[in-house]
């Protein structure tokens, strides 16, 4: 069983930023894909942000896409979400996710969620 905390999240003004941790532990880091996903009440999890097992490939939502960056840290068993520029519609609880499978994390084969972090941008 592998255990996902996240951490960082906050309030902040519209164009700030803020930078996200999840420190997994229970298995070896280093064989799961690694992702972010974020929901608002009504709304579906979407996907925001994923990183291959080693760093080597990212992959973002449209809505992020060069304001966010996801980076990982195997040595430390963390990976991070940093995020500028920041909206208002960024508001979302954000989770974090672990994948056994090769390549990019998908919300069908996420196998270990984090229970949140709150991330509220003010207008």
């Amino acid at each position: 069983q592998v255990q996902l905390v996240e951490s960082g999240g906050g309030l902040v003004q519209t164009g700030g930023s803020l930078r996200l941790s999840c420190v997994a532990s229970g298995g070896t880091f280093s064989s799961y894909a690694m992702g972010w996903f974020r929901q608002t009440p009504g709304k579906d999890r979407e996907f925001v942000a994923a990183i291959t097992r080693i760093g080597g490939a990212t992959r973002y939502a449209d809505s992020v896409k060069g304001r966010f960056t996801i980076s990982r840290d195997n040595a430390k068993n963390t990976v991070f979400l940093q995020m500028n520029s920041l909206k208002p519609e960024d508001t979302a609880l954000y989770y974090c996710a672990a994948s056994s499978r090769t390549g990019f994390v998908s919300y069908n084969f996420v196998d270990y969620w984090g229970k949140g972090t709150l991330v509220t941008v003010s207008a």
